[in-house]
């Protein structure tokens, strides 16, 4: 014979038949301890919980004898309450996630955007500078005592890390110096005798001169793809050259000699293989070779050219000392702030990230220059130079690709 359940309930409730029952706990109450149940064989007694703190309702499944034990069924409950609100927290991570995603993206947005104002003005300040001031050795070395200025402030109220260098590292720097001197000499020889726009047309062969010094110097063969790359860049320049009406053989020589030494630098770089620890980095290594490039620089112009950067002589030119002054500073600001940045966006993604960037930003140059100096553009000098800059883009994509290897 079953026995039937009675229940004593406190005076607030009503006495209710007795039917299939669950008693369900409130998700905010805590369980009741064995201690507060007085349990009898056919009589469960609960003689002090509040009305709102338990619901009666009907359920389909059989009711169970209570016990002090907590029952499978809260503990279900509340394992699955525990697990819904667990599953909440990989969605507020995930928005976390992608608001980070966002500002990454927006940061290295400005870094490119700054990237491209900064040649924009330095292209623009150098040229004006270089054609009123016919003293390339004097512009450079300026460009390298204001950058010199800023380092020295930047270790000074460590905004940046003052490395620690020894003998041997700065011997093993030396050389990159020597060609990072000569690179921007020549750039800025070529400015002096040609258009902006020129100049960065033919500094669009440095894909030609990496290839061929890669080849020499650190044996490296290239892939078909990157010769084919190549050939636009060539064929380009080379339209593009004889239909410049800017046209002259210091210019382009000179051009040419910028590429030759900025090349040789990135070569000397694999073959000296700099030794690198945690403190010397892009920026830091950067920062170095302007020191040096100040001191290697200094007393060639003074024994070539002279001082040629005092108010006397720029007045006897027939130049504005001040505007001089004010576009050749602001020149300066921007050819370091430049690289710097560059940098910067080199330790943020990956090189033929870079190198596409780089390709964008000679186009911004050129459209720019030609735009603001009202440069003559024939249709032929037009289409070599979007052939060769194509042939640029066409390189920093294909030169990642790694030939198949040969199979036995």
């Amino acid at each position: 014979m079953q026995s039937s359940a009675v229940f004593s309930l406190s005076p607030s409730l009503p006495l209710l038949k007795p039917r299939r029952l669950s008693l369900r706990h409130h998700p905010i109450t805590t369980a009741a301890s064995s201690s507060d149940l007085n349990v009898s064989p056919n009589v469960v007694s609960i003689p002090s919980l509040s009305r709102r703190s338990w619901r009666l309702a009907s359920s389909d499944s059989p009711l169970r004898a209570w016990s002090g034990v907590p029952s499978p069924i809260s503990h279900s409950l509340d394992t699955n309450r525990f697990r819904t609100a667990a599953t909440a927290v990989p969605e507020s991570a995930e928005e976390g996630d992608n608001s980070g995603k966002l500002t990454k993206v927006l940061e290295l947005g400005l870094l490119f955007a700054m990237w491209y104002l900064f040649n924009i003005y330095f292209n623009i300040y150098n040229k004006q500078v270089l054609k009123a001031l016919h003293a390339p050795m004097t512009v450079t070395l300026v460009q390298f005592a204001v950058g010199s200025v800023l380092i020295t402030i930047m270790w000074v109220l460590n905004l940046y890390k003052r490395p620690k260098i020894s003998g041997a590292q700065l011997a093993a720097i030396l050389p990159l110096a020597v060609v990072h001197t000569l690179g921007n000499l020549f750039t800025n020889m070529s400015l002096g005798k040609v258009s902006v726009s020129f100049t960065h047309t033919i500094k669009a062969m440095e894909p030609f001169f990496s290839v061929l010094l890669s080849a020499m110097f650190l044996g490296e063969k290239p892939t078909p793809w990157v010769l084919g790359a190549i050939v636009p860049i060539v064929g380009g320049v080379a339209l593009a050259s004889i239909s410049e009406v800017s046209f002259n053989w210091a210019g382009f020589s000179s051009a040419m000699a910028s590429n030759l030494t900025n090349q040789s630098r990135n070569v000397l770089s694999k073959k000296v293989m700099v030794k690198k620890d945690d403190s010397l980095d892009n920026i830091t290594l950067f920062s170095i070779i302007t020191l040096m490039s100040l001191v290697l620089m200094a007393p060639v112009t003074f024994f070539t050219e002279g001082i040629k950067f005092t108010p006397s002589y720029i007045q006897s030119a027939g130049v504005n000392v001040q505007q001089i002054y004010t576009k050749s500073l602001i020149a300066a600001l921007c050819f370091h702030a430049y690289q710097q940045v560059s940098y910067m966006i080199l330790a943020r993604v990956s090189p033929v990230t870079h190198s596409v960037g780089n390709c964008v930003k000679r186009v911004v140059v050129i459209v720019s220059s030609v735009i603001f100096f009202k440069t003559p553009v024939s249709p032929v000098n037009a289409f070599g130079t979007g052939i060769a800059l194509a042939g640029v883009f066409l390189y920093s994509r294909v030169k990642g690709i790694k030939p198949k290897p040969k199979t036995a």
